[in-house]
């Protein structure tokens, strides 16, 4: 009778777990792993360094950042923008430089093709019967060079060579693409602008508080309206004109009654509530993907 364990080698069927442990060993075959609550981002976290905002920011698609490391963020890719346009243009001067180069070339090829045709044009008749100056023997003693023959087929086969010099094969420059000159957002892609950046004022728990002892603790802060503590599992929106951080529910079920900020009384569009994207909660209820898959070869039979 075979023992109920996982490490059992008496029974006679190669269990689930006795599988996953083999893949696991041999390096083949795709591995799945449940991400933790301890893996996903907090709702208030930066995208970017994943720590409790100080000044937070919001992007029109609802992502959250530190204002220092969004900035610093567009102004690392402006300049790379400029490096790359920078390139691509010398690029661009060298080939047409080298465009005009070979039209000139060209040119003087017909001009050097033209003087030899009219050089070649005699105004006195010749004698058929007359051998012509290329089949006349060589009276001057010279032996003909070793470059007058035809070319050998083995010089048509050269092969290159890394340690000869002459021979090294010479590596060719890659064309360049021009670079698009939008900055775009690191979570979503789209285009961003600093002016599209909105910011978040989160009402805390407890106000006396300070920022030390509000990193530590669980739940730090609160609705702006109902007073409802914010998670994770807690849909929240960010009001445009106030940057006030209110759920889902206050703003379905009082705000979009009349479309007033109840913050500083301005008028709100569809446009002004901003839906806070938030990590996922440890559970499978919470729409956010939790299992990460890594793809492996896999062994052929």
């Amino acid at each position: 009778m075979t023992r109920h364990g996982k490490n059992c080698t008496a029974g006679a069927v190669y269990t689930y777990h006795e599988k996953k442990k083999d893949t696991a060993a041999s390096g083949y075959g795709t591995q799945n792993i449940r991400l933790s609550r301890d893996t996903v981002k907090d709702f208030d976290c930066c995208c970017l360094s994943l720590q409790p905002c100080h000044d937070p920011v919001v992007t029109p698609d609802g992502y959250l950042y530190e204002r220092e490391a969004i900035l610093e963020y567009i102004l690392h890719q402006k300049r790379e923008i400029a490096r790359q346009m920078k390139a691509y243009e010398k690029q661009r001067a060298a080939r047409r430089e080298e465009q005009k180069q070979l039209q000139q070339a060209a040119a003087q090829d017909q001009v050097r093709g033209f003087l030899e045709k009219e050089a070649a044009i005699v105004s006195r008749p010749l004698n058929p019967f007359m051998p012509k100056a290329s089949t006349l023997p060589n009276t001057d003693g010279e032996q003909p060079g070793p470059s007058a023959g035809p070319p050998g087929k083995d010089k048509d086969k050269v092969l290159s060579s890394f340690w000869v010099p002459s021979l090294m094969p010479e590596a060719k420059a890659i064309k360049l693409e021009k670079p698009s000159r939008t900055v775009t957002c690191p979570m979503s892609g789209k285009p961003l602008r600093m002016s599209d950046l909105t910011p978040v004022r989160f009402m805390q728990l407890d106000a006396s508080v300070d920022r030390v002892g509000l990193i530590t603790r669980g739940e730090r802060y609160v609705c702006a309206v109902t007073r409802d503590s914010l998670s994770n599992s807690t849909p929240c929106a960010v009001l445009r004109p106030s940057g006030a951080v209110v759920t889902l529910e206050c703003v379905e079920k009082l705000i979009r009654k009349d479309m007033v900020d109840p913050v500083n009384g301005a008028t709100l569009t569809e446009r002004d509530i901003i839906v806070l994207q938030r990590g996922g909660t440890g559970f499978a209820g919470s729409g956010v993907k939790l299992q990460a898959e890594i793809s492996r070869p896999v062994m052929q039979a």
